[in-house]
């Protein structure tokens, strides 16, 4: 009967406290993660006695229109874990430093009399020292330190840094800004007022989709989740929705309900194929071969046959379909050549910017006309004529352009194609006409004739076409894909009929949503290409439902405009530093000495530009003004203007002068010519908001090496093909950096390498903004409690720091500095339409004119003895200069008077005016907002207003009813609030509709970002046609023995099982990275296993949950088997990211070192292609364009563990 006693005597069930009160709070507040799940959920965030105690869903976002779900409940079990690690044994929560750093600089410093900048040059001034505590790196060994005594080494470090190398040795390192974006500025901000470099990430994660840019000009543009409803046809392929994009999944399955058909193309039994009408398994890496016999089908029967109106009419349209191709001579037959330009025709020859505007056939005249909207019309100094209308740009009158020349043609050219899966070069006829240009008679067809040619769709011409949809041995037929795949012909036939049957009937509802399973690939642009071909041909791009969606990163940082100029302190200074990351470590980790010539891996012709080493062709697009490398010269730069100014230089023009003659006259070396030299090293690595050491670091034990001086497992040994115009050393360096700082509050991989880790608040311990490409909502990042411990935020760690070296500045560079500044070619400026053709002047080929044949160089101004000042204030260039992003630009110098005015905002005296203050994270916050077209209602109307005037269109119609929208950070607090509709983005939103990408584009005939304004299906670049993807096409992964990962490994004849290793992203991870908190690591098997086929595991005498090693040329990876049968033969799975702090053993296969992670068995491959730059869509622009680091090639062998040691 003891129940009754418990009812009667309370006292006994106190036990039960405990649990009452793990569920009482003194309040809640709103927050989300900063994490790049793409997720961007809003939190209930319970706080009791100054402790969070638990978190919960909000269940508070607006609705869309009436016929979508509700957002809501968006989260994930994984992220309701997260404050575990608040007061996990992994939480930094003091700043750190390694002991045998601080012993030696302590030392130095007493014998330099108490002067730490002599200190820290004495001990980077000797070798020895200086190994010795870059050897401890990842050895454990951190010591507690104050924040005075770090902040101060930090400061000398810049200081010396800046005043021996140059600044631009001081490089900084943090991904994902749109994830937390003041913690990202705060980084950003300091290391452009010093003059240092920004690393991209976003291209460095392969998360960037290279075919954006190249189809689109657009870096990625895609649907909020809530317009999958939409959609009446999905096909998903390599992205396992309910894994990474848990929040937005429902949509996925209410789609279902809603009588949409899922098709999964998955290699694996993923997760995502329960979702699945059916499953598609073709072999990993071939959905590029199934999307082109896909749009055979199409082609063939929905454009050729059926000649379906929907389809024709939106080629015409919105593509570059009926644009003008030049055929060259082959021979006695032809192969396609560049896109005819309207100064190239007599009547247009005077044309302005007549060589970046292109022609088409009128179908009523037989005339060639020249269609608006081009990028020469976008750059011109008309305004009015960049449109999409079918209107002539001489003399606006109405044309119906030519489609195909089928049917009126002057001769049937045989013409060549390459389809490169098994290597087929053949001709095939194409319909062409005749054209006069002021060099003589051409020859020319329509891109749309050339599709046909290189799909195989005969249309009655004669040449090696294919026989029918049985012929295995011509591309692009169903039978052919069966060789790649695995998939038989009858699936692609279906799939291809229901396809544009869905399209036609809706009018553009198939979508495709793509990830990181296809981006993560070497020839990924080419299979996002394949792809996207079958939604263009069907009119499915730039429609609610449809399009191509690629999610991987949270790349969408909403209020771009405003957010990127105080990031990058363009508010004081004028050009930056942003350097495109893969191509900066690929060169900085040496790992181009072990890569030799990729034309080995590559499939391209053979021709001029694929004989190169990829680290020449480096170094060609960096002096031609195609890509950014820092540091710039082996010179110091600062140096470099003083040498200027001595030789008689008295203005900014004249220093540019100066510096541009001695690089003519070489000089003056570039510092990518050269990487291995001491000089050119890169000193000092900020790192925050990331895990870049392990993490993201492909090639991670090269970085080990070659950057941290610390042990490594690698075995491979440098290429026999060496460079020809980078300077090649003997023996590479090993230790290039200085200084590794880490922001953190967990202890990662990254931060057991770094000499300092500094304590950061974490995403529940500050106050800032968070925005996502799956919703169109803005959410904030709340202090729900104080940063514990010793812990700041890292807008008031990087001011602190930007103090510090402020005051260490005052006296030990106290004298105003100038810095010269190169910059690449840039998207979306007038930069985009100056270099028509390859020449380098570097060679002679034609004269050195920054800006136009190189790259640019600007002068800036540095006060380091003011950087923190000017930190924490708002500068004047953007009352005086405007703001925009992505080609858009609006005055405010209004709207920052006001807050200069206004109370609502505090104000800071600067050089004796009053200036907006951002000393705080949340004035900041409210800085960006109340700054931006996207979440102030009257620079929305104004951005549109501007565009107008470029356009000819009428679009301030779209801002209209918003003039009145006026958002701050407390008004993102108290809910979530949607964005404006804007010029910045190319998706309308008005009266609640789904945000979906380019149907600003398509509704109101706003051009793409691209050479002929339209939807590129033929991209005329010379690299382009010299690397034969001119045309869509499919290329096969790099053979293993081609690629290079086992080539020592497996030495000698050595045998062994290789198998393709994928590093997919985890199901129990928050996202990628967050997998070592109990709740995670509980259901993983305490790590992170490796995946294995159950006969492969037979073959190599491997059972379930033994322990294993991941190995190759590169490193070695040491986790338990997971044998199952979803995996594939011939592929084996490591998700990311592993952490070294979760019981990682020694390798037996590498002397009983300790293992590393699912980067240590990769090396950075890059396709060169991805270099060209100057030249429209192909224009450099900070994770914009530029190559990729792709890992899904990788091979390795697998060998079970006899002995496990940790």
């Amino acid at each position: 009967m003891s129940w009754i006693k418990d009812i009667i005597s309370p006292e006994t069930r106190k036990w039960e406290e405990f649990y009452r009160n793990r569920f009482q709070h003194d309040k809640i507040v709103r927050s989300t993660h900063g994490v790049n799940c793409t997720g961007g959920c809003s939190w209930q965030i319970h706080v009791k006695d100054g402790i969070v105690v638990w978190e919960t869903q909000q269940i508070d976002y607006p609705l869309l229109e009436d016929s979508l779900p509700p957002y809501e409940p968006r989260g994930c079990q994984r992220g309701i874990s997260f404050s575990w690690y608040l007061y996990s044994p992994l939480r930094i929560k003091y700043p750190l430093i390694r002991g045998a750093l601080i012993d030696a600089f302590l030392k130095e410093k007493r014998a330099a009399g108490g002067d730490p900048l002599k200190a820290w040059e004495n001990l980077q001034a000797d070798p020895g020292k200086r190994k010795k505590y870059q050897e401890a790196r990842g050895m454990g060994g951190f010591q507690r330190a104050s924040w005075d005594q770090v902040l101060e080494l930090m400061a000398v470090a810049n200081i010396h840094t800046a005043k021996k190398y140059g600044p631009d040795r001081v490089i900084g390192f943090s991904p994902i800004p749109a994830m937390s974006m003041l913690s990202y500025a705060a980084g950003g901000r300091f290391l452009q007022l010093f003059g240092g470099v920004c690393l991209s990430f976003y291209d460095w994660y392969c998360d960037l989709p290279t075919a954006f840019p190249e189809l689109w000009g657009e870096q990625t543009d895609v649907c909020e989740s809530a317009d999958w409803y939409n959609s009446k046809m999905i096909a998903d392929m390599g992205a396992c929705l309910n894994m990474t994009r848990t929040p937005d999944c429902h949509f996925f399955a209410e789609s279902r309900h809603n009588g949409t058909k899922a098709v999964v193309f998955s290699p694996d039994f993923s997760q995502v194929c329960k979702y699945a009408d059916q499953w598609v398994p073709l072999h990993a890496g071939s959905d590029g071969a199934f999307w082109m016999a896909t749009t055979h089908v199409i082609l063939k029967e929905f454009h050729h046959e059926k000649k379906t109106p929907y389809f024709l009419e939106y080629s015409k349209k919105y593509t570059d379909s009926p644009y003008l191709v030049k055929l060259e001579a082959d021979g006695k037959k032809f192969k396609p050549g560049r896109l005819l330009r309207a100064n190239e025709l007599k009547e247009y020859e005077d044309m302005e910017k007549g060589e970046w505007k292109f022609v088409n056939i009128d179908e009523k005249s037989g005339k060639p006309v020249v269609p608006k909207g081009a990028m020469g019309h976008r750059w011109d100094s008309k305004d009015g004529h960049w449109n999409m209308k079918f209107e002539n740009t001489a003399d606006d009158k109405p044309y119906d352009p030519a489609l195909s020349f089928i049917d009126k043609n002057d001769k049937i050219a045989q013409t060549a194609f390459t389809e490169w899966g098994l290597d087929n070069h053949v001709y095939r006829g194409v319909p062409a006409r005749k054209i006069k240009t002021v060099d003589g008679e051409v020859l020319v067809t329509t891109v749309y004739d050339l599709i046909m040619g290189q799909y195989g769709v005969s249309r009655g011409l004669d040449g090696a076409y294919p026989a029918d949809y049985t012929d295995k041995d011509s591309a692009y037929t169903p039978a052919w894909q069966e060789i790649f795949t695995g998939v038989d012909s009858k699936t692609v036939l279906q799939f291809a009929r229901e396809w544009a049957n869905t399209a036609n009937i809706t009018e553009g509802k198939c979508m495709i949503i793509v990830g990181a399973g296809i981006n993560h690939w070497y020839h990924a642009n080419l299979m996002y290409r394949a792809g996207a071909m079958a939604l263009m041909l069907c009119g499915c791009v730039g429609k609610n439902g449809g399009g191509l969606n690629h999610y991987v990163g949270q790349e969408k940082l909403a209020p771009m405009d405003s957010w990127s100029n105080m990031a990058f302190a363009k508010d004081w200074l004028g050009p930056v530093r942003l350097q495109q990351a893969p191509l900066w470590h690929y060169i900085n980790t040496c790992q181009y000495r072990y890569d030799g010539e990729f034309s080995k891996y590559n499939t391209v012709p053979d021709n001029e530009h694929t004989r190169l080493h990829t680290a020449d062709t480096i170094f060609k697009s960096v002096r031609n003004g195609w890509m950014p490398y820092y540091p710039q010269f082996k010179q110091n730069p600062l140096e470099l203007c003083k040498e200027a100014m001595s030789n008689g230089a008295k203005t900014d023009d004249e220093i540019k002068s100066y510096v541009l003659e001695k690089l003519k006259s070489k000089e003056l070396e570039y510092s990518v010519a050269d990487p291995d030299a001491e000089e050119n090293f890169p000193r000092v690595w900020y790192i925050w908001r990331g895990n870049a050491i392990v993490g993201s670091m492909k090639g991670h034990e090269y970085c080990l090496k070659h950057y941290l001086g610390t042990h490594s497992n690698k075995i491979a040994k440098d290429s026999e093909d060496h460079t020809e115009e980078v300077k090649w050393h003997e023996f590479a360096p090993e230790g290039k950096m200085d200084l590794v700082v880490d922001l953190n509050f967990r202890m990662d991989s990254s931060a057991l390498y770094s000499d300092i880790v500094l304590p950061a608040a974490s995403w529940y311990e500050k106050a800032d903004m968070n925005s996502t490409d799956l919703h169109s909502f803005i959410h904030p990042l709340s202090a729900a409690i104080a940063p514990v411990w010793e812990s700041k935020t890292d807008w008031e760690i990087f001011k602190e720091l930007a103090r510090a070296t402020s005051d260490a500045a005052k006296k030990y560079l106290s004298e105003p500095q100038k810095d010269i500044v190169c910059s690449p070619l840039s998207h979306d400026t007038a930069d985009e339409v100056t270099q028509p053709d390859i020449k380098d002047w570097y060679h002679g080929e034609c004269e050195a004119i920054p800006g136009q044949t190189m790259h640019k160089l600007g002068v800036v101004d540095r006060d380091y003895t003011k950087i923190y000042e000017k930190f924490i204030t708002l500068g004047e260039n953007v009352k005086t200069k405007g703001l925009g992003a992505h080609g858009n630009h609006y005055f405010c110098e209004g709207e920052y008077q006001e807050m200069i005015n206004s109370r609502h905002f505090p104000v800071r005296e600067y050089e004796g005016q009053l200036l907006p203050s951002i000393e705080e994270d949340t004035e900041a916050a409210n800085a960006i907002l109340h700054l931006s077209s996207l979440t102030n209602g009257a620079l929305t109307v104004r951005a549109y207003e501007n565009m107008e005037k470029k356009t000819g269109l009428d679009l301030v119609d779209l801002g209209k009813g918003s003039e009145d929208v006026r958002m701050t950070y407390a008004d993102l607090q108290a809910q979530p609030r949607r964005y404006n509709t804007s010029p910045l983005w190319s998706g309308i939103m008005n009266k609640g509709r789904a945000y979906c990408a380019y149907t600003y584009n398509v509704d109101k005939l706003v051009p793409w970002r691209t050479l002929t304004g339209r939807q590129h299906f033929y991209l005329d670049h010379e690299m382009y046609i010299a690397y034969g993807e001119n045309l869509p096409t499919y290329k096969p992964s790099p053979k293993p023995e081609a690629y290079g990962d086992l080539k020592e490994t497996l030495k000698d004849g050595a045998k062994a099982k290789v198998l393709n290793c994928l590093t997919p992203h985890g199901k129990w991870h928050i996202h990628s990275t967050y997998m070592e908190n109990h709740r995670m690591l509980t259901l993983s098997r305490g790590c992170e296993p490796c995946w294995i086929n159950e006969l492969d595991a037979v073959d190599m005498g491997i059972q379930d949950n033994d322990w294993v090693e991941v190995y190759n040329d590169h490193g070695v990876y040491c986790t338990r088997a997971s044998v199952s049968a979803r995996i594939p033969r011939g592929v084996c799975i490591v998700y990311h990211v592993p952490e070294r702090t979760t019981g990682i053993p020694k390798s037996q296969v590498r002397g009983n070192r300790r293992a590393g992670g699912h980067n240590s068995f990769t090396r950075i491959h890059l396709k060169p292609s991805y270099l060209c730059g100057g030249y429209g869509q192909f224009s450099y622009h900070f994770n914009y364009w530029g190559p990729i680091a792709p890992n899904r090639d990788t091979h390795v062998t697998i060998k079970k563990m006899t002995k496990v040691v940790f």
